[in-house]
């Protein structure tokens, strides 16, 4: 994510704000210039921002219902509840307004699924609601179990379903302390299961599809058999030499979705560190057998973008190394608990090289 700052009195702000605390200033996030922009009202009342094509965009209609603080260009055919962000227009299903739990946990989802849809479009990614391509699209159902209906998180044809008790903390936490996870968000659950959603884009029925086996396995085999096989057995001996999570180890897809998921968040905390001109510099590390003479020290300087998977993994580790440190330095667990081998690596790389050509892509387009 990059940094903001209010247009008015250059404040920091950040990503969620929709008003800026320094000086009072109406805000929204517009995906035309991909930045925070200053609101001013216009003869009706409302908030707008005109762009520099003239165009006049006004606030999403989800601001007071679960904090949306997107624009939307002004005369887009607008839903029931009216004019739809980018973000917003992809939830298909959502609590009804009498549903205070539900609409307290769709309140998070959201501010979850707008970082994801703003890397999306950051990265050139195809984000097409389903309701205009019912082929490619893509949409969200929202959905709660805390009144005790059963949701089961996935996707299918262009439709991830999301289980709104996960954005309850201690919901979530007291599933990951069960399944024996490292690291469970609602952000890494939409990054998991729109990585579903773009292996039908990026690889199914390409070129990269015997690649893709190569490296991830056959996507045909049972799903079902693999389902049953990994909640009886768990995940095999020795699987952090190939898999970047226990859950990856059950099928192809589950893979291809985890090390997707993976690559966003290494992304997204790089595009960070580096808006906010972190760099790492030490220390150094001692060179093996115990021998006192310092390696190289650890050295990262986060860019935005990277030209290859190695200059990203370069600068991942030294940078990780830091931050669990002064995670541990607050009594917390390790802020990255993982370990990249190199056959996840070059799944990793596999990722990054589908994300820039479909950025090529939708460039040449």
């Amino acid at each position: 994510m990059r940094t903001f700052t209010c247009d008015v009195c250059d404040a920091l702000v950040f990503f969620e704000n929709s008003v800026c605390l320094a000086s009072d200033t109406p805000l929204g996030f517009s995906t035309s210039a991909m930045r925070i922009v200053a609101l001013t009202e216009a003869d009706d009342g409302s908030l707008v921002w005109v762009n520099p094509d003239g165009e006049t965009e006004v606030q999403c209609a989800n601001l007071l219902a679960v904090g949306c603080n997107w624009l939307v260009e002004a005369g887009v055919e607008a839903s029931a509840d009216g004019p739809l962000c980018r973000s917003c227009e992809l939830t298909r299903t959502r609590p009804a307004d009498s549903d205070a739990v539900g609409m307290e946990q769709w309140a998070v989802t959201e501010q979850a699924k707008r970082r994801l849809v703003y890397q999306l479009i950051d990265l050139q990614l195809p984000v097409v609601p389903l309701e205009q391509d019912p082929e490619h699209g893509l949409t969200f159902d929202l959905l709660s179990s805390a009144q005790g209906e059963q949701v089961t998180t996935g996707h299918a044809d262009g439709v991830v379903t999301i289980d709104l008790a996960e954005g309850d903390d201690p919901h979530r936490e007291a599933l990951r302390v069960q399944l024996d996870e490292p690291y469970r968000t609602m952000l890494g659950h939409l990054r998991h299961e729109t990585g579903h959603y773009y292996w039908t884009v990026l690889v199914e029925g390409t070129e990269r599809l015997e690649r893709f086996r190569e490296l991830f396995g056959d996507e045909e085999a049972s799903y079902a058999d693999a389902i049953e096989r990994h909640y009886e057995e768990g995940a095999p001996a020795g699987w952090e030499e190939s898999y970047v999570s226990a859950y990856a180890t059950m099928h192809p897809w589950e893979d291809w979705a985890e090390t997707f998921a993976h690559y966003l968040h290494q992304r997204d905390t790089l595009q960070t560190a580096a808006a906010a001109g972190i760099v790492v510099v030490g220390p150094r590390a001692a060179t093996s057998k115990g021998l006192r003479t310092p390696s190289d020290p650890l050295v990262a300087v986060p860019t935005e973008k990277v030209s290859d998977i190695q200059q990203q993994i370069d600068t991942w580790l030294p940078l990780t190394y830091a931050l669990n440190a002064v995670n541990r330095s607050m009594g917390k667990d390790d802020l990255y608990p993982f370990v990249l081998s190199p056959t996840v690596i070059g799944k990793l790389g596999f990722v990054h090289e589908a994300v820039l050509a479909a950025a090529d892509a939708t460039a040449a387009a």
